[in-house]
């Protein structure tokens, strides 16, 4: 089976009508019905703003401007995002900038915290998430049955190699103690598929590459201007092709190879048709890193510290870690190597773009 996944370039002057160009172009009325609510899932990796790092304010607005000017009505639109141990997406929306968008549109901001969760029995073969929570996984109840269209950017990370909207997902179908699944994150990535194809008649992804995160993701990284943007219906091949822009082979991504050995989308470029401009040969030679928060983690969950897991990780005792968390990112990390590197970005174009906001 082949799939698409359109692919444009861009630049700031532009890129709200790119967007909607984008989106046409990847034939996205065929995926998600005028007259069926939609989950506009936001990605927010950190409370704090970074280039590449969370959904950007004019990806957000071009998604909803191409909604708005193509009859979709804004009671069935639903922005949602999710906290982590060491993230708060109400500050997040503000830092990020995705509030003045969201009011210009007029539809709420939702904390996915403050919703109804309930267990959920799937039925479908999950590899590792049925163990992870035994006594059963919970999800947000407004997500049966919606629509839902991911809102990634292009980046590294140092579990997963690359994130996008595969990744997206995780932050909206697991609740705050997701991390308990970075130890088999290939499989919980495959798990994620099969959940959302039981849940969502549709899904779709509208991925922002105009700046592109390197090295260390998915905070710490090397902002990259990208100029590209992405769309597709079949969250594997969005991610498998750019996956293959930033550099890497997608097939040597387990969790990309997984989920097209199961037929859950398609990862090979050799089966995807890119519609739009021609990246073929675009190779930007990314290379991920695992920052000090990573590399700690993955220490302790499959290193020579393993044996302390049980107690380190899955007790009491567990407070230390999104600490340890927050005292690096926040208060070493980004005053420092962060700040040099906003200030960097702020006098690009797009840094321009984004104090606009």
């Amino acid at each position: 089976m082949r799939a698409q996944v359109a692919v444009l370039r861009t630049r700031p002057e532009t890129v709200l009508e790119d967007y909607g160009r984008l989106m046409r172009l990847a034939k996205y009325d065929q995926v998600l019905a005028r007259d069926q609510d939609c989950l506009l899932k936001l990605n927010l990796s950190w409370t704090k703003y970074f280039p590449a790092c969370s959904t950007q304010p004019w990806q957000l607005e071009g998604v909803l401007n191409t909604l708005f000017e193509d009859g979709y009505e804004a009671r069935h639109l639903l922005p949602v995002e999710n906290r982590t141990v060491v993230t708060d997406p109400r500050r997040g929306a503000i830092n990020n900038k995705w509030m003045p968008v969201l009011e210009r549109y007029g539809l709420p901001f939702i904390p996915l915290m403050e919703v109804e969760w309930i267990r959920y029995e799937f039925r479908s073969p999950l590899l590792r998430l049925n163990r992870i929570f035994p006594d059963g996984i919970e999800i947000p109840k407004m997500y049966v049955g919606k629509n839902v269209c991911h809102l990634p950017c292009v980046k590294t990370h140092g579990h997963t190699v690359t994130t996008g909207a595969i990744k997206n997902s995780f932050g909206g179908l697991l609740k705050e103690v997701r991390h308990y699944a970075h130890e088999y994150i290939h499989e919980v990535m495959v798990d994620l598929m099969y959940m959302q194809r039981e849940l969502h008649p549709a899904v779709f992804a509208v991925m922002d590459g105009t700046v592109m995160g390197d090295g260390a993701g998915p905070r710490t990284m090397v902002p990259r201007e990208g100029n590209l943007i992405l769309a597709a219906a079949d969250q594997v091949a969005i991610d498998a092709i750019a996956a293959r822009i930033m550099g890497f082979d997608p097939l040597g991504i387990p969790y990309l190879r997984m989920c097209h050995e199961r037929g859950l989308g398609v990862a090979d470029p050799r089966e995807i048709e890119v519609v739009g401009d021609d990246v073929t040969n675009l190779r930007l030679g990314f290379r991920t890193r695992r920052s000090l928060v990573i590399w700690g983690d993955q220490l302790i969950r499959k290193g020579p510290l393993s044996p302390l897991k049980k107690l380190l990780l899955h007790s009491p005792l567990m407070v230390w870690a999104p600490f340890a968390s927050n005292v690096y990112h926040d208060w070493l990390w980004y005053p420092t190597i962060g700040r040099a590197r906003i200030r960097a970005f702020g006098r690009t174009a797009w840094g321009r773009l984004f104090a606009g906001y």
